[in-house]
């Protein structure tokens, strides 16, 4: 026994490994033969015969008692229409701007020779002798003026005396440099007569609202050539704001009421119609206030008319822009 194996087993695997070497030797010495070539014999072919058409069918003679082939409805030819546009439609109209507001206040100009200040004015007689100043005017319950009141002068201040004279015997002169006020001679003064009508001092007179608020006090009056007074000066200090600030207002806007037996002239301006009124100024044209009207109802509802007549409702407005 040799390195683990028989004699016997070595021999048998010689013989095995000899057996595959003859098997594999027969094989790469006899390999597959190839096949003997021969000649190929070219037998002729027949051409194809052409194809034989073919016959069309016979027509068919239509029997005699075959009915007639009906006819289709020829149907009518309709004409399209023409589509038309639609109508183009109106864009609304846009609505009316608001009206703008009521104004506050209405304003009236009124120049510098057109009117001179009463108070303090000085008051001559025809020759153009100074007589005096002109310190007040008295007015009646519908506010015309009745007297005016002077302050005659005595000799370096001594003697001066205020005197009541009828109102009618006073000229006014706006535009003259000297006196203003030029005094009829022979006017009587009015102190003796005393009327028993209601009268007013206007200068210091406090005007009111009807409801008893304070406007403001009278600090002068504005007479025009005519000798119609055309506007009060009111200073509203201390009623509507603490700075000192005087203004016009139109004499035809005050109202004069008796209360207590006394007159009491009222002007019915709101604080935002004060605020509103620019100052007075003695250098500056005169701008006269007065309250704005109350606007007219926009429009009325069309009465009902009879037949064959016809009824319009016009609003009118009353409202004046300020100048």
């Amino acid at each position: 026994m040799t390195g683990g194996f028989s004699r016997p087993a070595w021999r048998v695997l010689i013989l095995a490994v000899f057996a595959l070497f003859v098997l594999s030797g027969c094989s790469l010495l006899w390999g597959p033969q190839q096949a003997p070539i021969v000649d190929a014999t070219v037998m002729p072919v027949e051409p194809a015969s052409a194809p034989v058409a073919a016959s069309a069918p016979e027509p068919v003679e239509a029997e005699a008692n075959e009915p007639e082939q009906q006819k289709k409805p020829v149907r009518p030819v309709v004409k399209p229409h023409k589509v038309e546009p639609p109508p183009p439609v109106a864009a609304p109209a846009p609505p009316p701007p608001p009206p703008p507001p009521p104004p506050l206040i209405v304003l009236r100009t009124i120049e510098r020779n057109e009117a001179r200040t009463l108070l303090d004015s000085e008051v001559q007689k025809p020759d153009g002798k100074v007589v005096g100043r002109a310190v007040d005017m008295i007015a009646d319950a519908l506010g015309k003026p009745r007297e005016m009141v002077v302050n005659l002068q005595g000799f370096l201040g001594v003697g001066d005396r205020k005197v009541n004279f009828p109102w009618s015997a006073f000229r006014f002169t706006p535009t003259a440099k000297a006196a203003p006020i030029t005094l009829n001679a022979a006017a009587v003064p009015a102190n003796a007569g005393k009327s028993n009508a209601a009268q007013l001092p206007l200068i210091d007179a406090t005007v009111e609202r009807s409801n008893g608020a304070k406007v403001g006090r009278v600090i002068d009056v504005l007479i025009d050539g005519n000798a119609q007074p055309q506007a009060v000066v009111l200073d509203v200090n201390g009623m509507v704001s603490t700075e000192r600030r005087t203004i016009a207002a139109n004499w035809s806007a005050l109202r004069f009421v008796t209360r207590d037996k006394e007159l009491h002239p009222l002007l019915e301006l709101s604080d935002a119609q004060i605020n509103a009124t620019p100052p007075y100024a003695s250098d500056k044209p005169i701008r006269a206030v007065s309250p704005a009207p109350p606007p007219a109802p926009a429009s009325a509802p069309a009465a009902a008319s009879a037949p064959g007549s016809a009824s319009t409702a016009i609003a009118v407005s009353s409202a004046r822009a300020a100048r």
